[in-house]
């Protein structure tokens, strides 16, 4: 597949540093340094460009990855699909659900498939405790805890995260929306949202902690939190079952070593059994997450973590700030 990349910051140099076997043709960047200097990282043939048009348009890209400031996302994902392009998103893929609408209708007429950048999904410990869920290895899933979060860093309320006009929003659509995208992948749909936003410490129009009551039609729960004032980095996703728990921690770097504990619960009670895995390795999410994309264009296979599913999250994140409005 040959890959044009629009947007060359960090996470556009964790994605070209993922395409494996797929050829990376174009590079967009309103600083055209970064796009000259991610252009090198590839073959040494791809085009650097300042205009994400350019890259839309061109002939030779099958497949755009969309890396950019969050009021962009979706302008940029529906002129992917309107010219045929298959995209991967990154999440929110928009600052509100209802921008996503004419990229969802317009992929569905092009036939371009839109896989949105979920890349959680795809750490070792979260895809090892999804197989282990599936396969009745705790039991019938009661309820989900999940806390995720960062303290920021000096001048984070001067950033592009803390303008509502660009960002859509603070730690809900930072950190939340992947919290809720792993609730709901666990769980599946929520039928009940509710919840509270708050700024408590970050001078700036947007929240800094997100807190959330999910609950699904069979009564199935996610108590959810996501903070920008958790001083030590943390993530950590528990998932509870009527004969047992799985409970994931560390993301690897500074969240620490990603570790899945498996505990089940003993006839008789009491303390449970336990396995423990680490997963002292690299991130390898980027690269998995990649793949699975490639092979869903390749076989025409609609992507797991779709344009549907960030519209749910985001709506749930408006649902969750409407209700915090005095």
């Amino acid at each position: 597949m040959r890959i044009g990349i629009i947007g060359c910051g960090l996470v556009g140099r964790k994605r070209a540093r993922a395409l494996g076997d797929a050829r990376l043709v174009a590079c967009a960047d309103p600083v055209r340094e970064r796009a000259e200097a991610l252009a090198r990282e590839g073959s040494g043939s791809a085009e650097a460009v300042t205009g994400w048009q350019a890259v839309v348009e061109r002939v030779d890209v099958d497949a755009v990855i969309v890396a950019t400031p969050h009021n962009l996302l979706a302008e940029i994902t529906l002129a992917a699909v309107t010219a045929g392009k298959h995209a991967l998103v990154e999440k929110p893929a928009a600052r509100w659900a209802h921008e996503l609408d004419p990229s969802i209708d317009m992929a569905k007429r092009t036939g371009a498939l839109v896989h949105v950048g979920f890349n959680h999904r795809y750490h070792p410990a979260l895809l090892h405790a999804k197989r282990l869920s599936t396969e009745g290895a705790i039991g019938e899933l009661m309820y989900i805890r999940g806390r995720y979060g960062h303290g920021g860093r000096i001048g984070y309320e001067k950033e592009w995260r803390a303008q509502p006009e660009v960002s859509g929003g603070g730690e809900l659509v930072d950190q939340g929306v992947h919290l809720i995208d792993l609730a709901r992948w666990f769980l599946g749909d929520f039928e009940t949202v509710d919840g509270f936003a708050h700024t408590y410490y970050w001078d700036m129009p947007v929240e800094d902690n997100g807190f959330m009551l999910l609950r699904t039609a069979s009564h199935q729960v996610a108590l959810l939190h996501a903070s920008w004032t958790e001083w030590k980095n943390l993530f950590s996703f528990e998932i509870f079952g009527r004969q047992g728990k799985l409970e994931i921690t560390g993301l690897g770097g500074s969240y620490g070593t990603e570790r899945l504990a498996w505990y089940r619960m003993r006839p008789e009670m009491g303390p449970p059994e336990t396995t423990i895995w680490e997963y002292p390795m690299a991130d390898t999410s980027w690269e998995v997450e990649f793949r699975e994309f490639a092979d869903d264009v390749r076989l025409g296979r609609p992507p797991a973590a779709s344009l549907n599913d960030a519209r749910t999250a985001l709506e749930i994140v408006d649902r969750i700030r409407k209700g915090t409005r005095p």
